[in-house]
């Protein structure tokens, strides 16, 4: 008998193989952080055996770097809808426009996250780590998608809508972790109140909107204060 995913067992699917193999590997790593992860029990999850892994992906670090791949192409794709239509409107740049991308950005991040709790645990391993191994994979283009934000928010210090003149682009890093970091406390909020309902889908729609009302009055500057606060 063949092992499972080789070429004398059936018919191979290149990009069917290679999907599977990264959802197996999401499970794997999620489940067990880069370190804990074995490429065993990664072909054992998708069905293919490990010679075909290491065919596709060379290591185990180019198999972890093609699966953040595929997420960074999914929120990167995300971004560029709510960037696109942020430049589409030629009017000027105004309070409701920062507060609307704002609003965009935190709530397609939020559900996004809901929807792949695998992705939100990768990241926690990652800063369970010290992000050692993201640290091995980073490039130029990951750079590039978060510089994307920067003449905006640019735009919105010189507009004096930001209520720090701390450097933009930390707040908003600092902002959009409490995302990830809400999700993956919610089995801590059960055991704390577990009188409280705090993960229907009522409850995270109301969370959401908690969290991205935070945010914002944290980032923008009222309309009555006289200037940005260092």
């Amino acid at each position: 008998m063949s092992e499972p995913g080789s070429r004398r067992g059936r018919a191979h699917d290149a990009e069917g193989a290679r999907e599977a193999i990264l959802n197996a590997a999401e499970e794997v790593f999620a489940e067990h952080g880069f370190d804990g992860a074995r490429i065993d029990g990664i072909a054992k999850v998708s069905g293919y055996n490990k010679s075909l892994i290491f065919q596709y992906f060379d290591d185990k670090l180019g198999l972890y770097n093609e699966m953040i791949r595929r997420t960074d192409k999914e929120m990167s794709e995300l971004q560029q809808t709510i960037l696109l239509k942020l430049m589409a409107d030629e009017t000027t740049f105004t309070a409701d426009r920062f507060k609307q991308m704002l609003r965009d950005f935190m709530d397609a991040y939020f559900d996004y996250l809901l929807q792949h709790p695998r992705v939100m645990r990768i990241y926690m391993w990652e800063l369970a780590e010290g992000w050692q191994t993201y640290a091995k994979i980073i490039s130029e283009r990951d750079r590039q998608d978060v510089e994307q934000f920067q003449p905006f928010l640019d735009r919105a210090a010189y507009a004096g809508l930001l209520y720090s003149s701390f450097a933009p682009m930390q707040q908003v890093l600092m902002a959009e972790f409490i995302v990830p970091s809400f999700l993956a406390t919610l089995p801590l909020y059960r055991l704390l109140i577990p009188e409280d309902d705090v993960s229907s889908p009522a409850a995270l729609a109301q969370a959401k909107e908690f969290i991205i009302n935070f945010i914002i009055r944290g980032l923008m500057r009222h309309s009555t204060e006289a200037k940005p606060q260092t």
